[in-house]
């Protein structure tokens, strides 16, 4: 069962809660999937049961077609937060990891054309495998951090948080005007251009400012 830790996999005292999240938040990648800007953010949410420990193998499901890796930055949230503003969310930031936003391609597109909800193709159990959080007063600052992953040694995904549409405070202080972010909320704030799919046997380096995390994919 999930839990979340530390960068060196130290238990941390936060309990397990939802994952709050972005789409369309690097213009790089709204272009490649051929969306728009929306107005304001498009949020939507993983349950808890979507977190798993990216350290371990990740299961991909096998019968929804094409399963795509979307690299984030994850900021865990270490006091409640509602109707914040910029300040109070910044004090509320407990530290920042790596996510990875698993997605059911083949089924996100079809109910895109229809109009219907993501949930099935983004809150689909293990979709978000995470990593260990390092503290703020570790980090630096987080607006101007360096994503990459690499599937079998080639470079997919290469992002800074610099270019996010909808900085990182800001998109916080959003999502809480519509929910109460508790103590252990994970916020995923968006993915770089470079999405693709992934098979089983997968080899996935993720790094975070140099800070490395590897697993695969079963």
């Amino acid at each position: 069962m999930y839990q979340h830790r530390d960068w060196h996999g130290a238990l941390l005292d936060f309990p397990v809660n939802k994952v709050v999240c972005v789409g369309n938040n690097y213009a790089d990648h709204i272009k490649e999937m051929g969306s728009q800007r929306s107005a304001e953010p498009v949020v939507f949410i993983k349950p808890e049961t979507a977190l798993c420990d990216i350290r371990q193998p990740v299961a991909i499901p096998k019968d929804f077609g094409a399963v795509h890796h979307e690299v984030e930055l994850a900021v865990l949230i270490g006091t409640p937060l509602k109707q914040a503003t910029e300040d109070r969310v910044a004090n509320a930031i407990a530290g920042y990891g790596l996510a990875l936003d698993l997605t059911l391609r083949d089924l996100q597109t079809r109910f895109k054309e229809s109009g219907q909800p993501w949930e099935k193709a983004k809150g689909f159990d293990g979709s978000c495998p995470i990593s260990g959080f390092i503290p703020v007063s570790e980090f630096g600052y987080a607006q101007q951090a360096e994503l990459l992953l690499e599937i079998n040694g080639q470079r997919r995904q290469s992002g800074n948080t610099r270019d996010m549409l909808t900085p990182i405070l800001p998109l916080i202080a959003y999502m809480s005007r519509f929910f109460t972010l508790r103590a252990g909320d994970i916020i995923l704030t968006g993915t770089p251009h470079g999405v693709g799919p992934l098979n089983a046997g997968d080899e996935i380096l993720a790094t975070l400012n140099g800070k490395q995390v590897a697993t695969r994919v079963i």
